[in-house]
């Protein structure tokens, strides 16, 4: 790892970093603002409506629990979107973006193993998802003793739930990466990266929405992600093993190809 290149990547992206880092914390507080507002009426209507409570129901998640409501929460449009800047976006331009702009000669002409280059993405973007986890997770704090809600959350395990919550976002970012150290031109990464993420999250919701296609959500990873079930003391060690197995493969593939490839200038 190289700690210029490291800050180099963090001054480049320090405004964006911080403004979606407060737009992290307010969504987690306004989870359950949300919930303690609203959850009752829902619950009165889906009882009314058994077809709008099938619909209430997104991902693995739910309006009807508070750590429902989160898990819910955590598998948002708004908040993959928020994410997925840095853990997709930013990985994906990691390598292929540099090489388009002509400046990955110019870092490489220097005493800068491609190994550490890619490393120092990796650590970096990292540290961006981890960051914007614990604020996802400083947010629900807040808003569960707004809210009045502490009884029903047990504080001490979000520091699980910030680990699974990093790994997910890293097995997407490891992938990413990868697709990035593959190609020339920034256009194909981002494709490829953001079909990858919206698979798996197409998977999720389907299952979520059609009973009949619940076993689709096996093959997702956001479904290695629960929030909920973290919260009630039923975390599965297999889903932090199956999400770091899927950082490995990436990371080795692209190690080995950003390695073996030849970067010569582009015209």
């Amino acid at each position: 790892m190289n700690g210029v290149l490291l800050l180099r990547i963090w001054r480049f992206a320090a405004t964006r970093l911080v403004i979606i880092t407060l737009a992290t914390i307010v969504w987690g507080w306004l989870l359950l603002f949300f919930y303690s507002q609203f959850s009752e009426a829902l619950r009165q209507l889906a009882n009314q409506s058994p077809f709008l409570k099938q619909f209430t129901n997104f991902g693995s998640g739910n309006l009807f629990t508070v750590t429902g409501a989160i898990t819910l929460g955590t598998q948002h449009p708004l908040l993959i979107s928020l994410i997925g800047i840095f853990a997709v976006g930013g990985a994906a331009l990691a390598i292929a973006g540099e090489r388009q702009a002509g400046t990955l000669e110019v870092l490489l002409a220097r005493p800068l193993p491609r190994r550490s280059y890619l490393l120092t993405h990796l650590v970096a973007i990292f540290a961006m998802v981890g960051l914007l986890i614990a604020a996802l997770l400083i947010g629900m704090a807040i808003g569960a003793v707004s809210q009045g809600l502490t009884g029903e959350l047990d504080l001490g395990r979000f520091p699980l739930m910030w680990l699974n919550g990093v790994l997910l976002w890293g097995a997407f970012a490891s992938f990413s990466l990868a697709v990035s150290a593959s190609f020339d031109r920034p256009g194909p990464a981002i494709g490829l990266s953001l079909a990858f993420l919206l698979a798996n999250y197409f998977l999720e919701i389907l299952g979520s929405f059609w009973t009949d296609a619940q076993w689709a959500q096996e093959y997702s990873l956001f479904h290695h992600f629960e929030p909920g079930e973290i919260l009630a003391g039923k975390a599965d060690p297999f889903d932090l093993a199956l999400l770091v197995a899927v950082i490995a493969v990436p990371l080795a593939y692209a190690l080995w190809i950003f390695q073996r490839r030849d970067l010569a200038a582009p015209a």
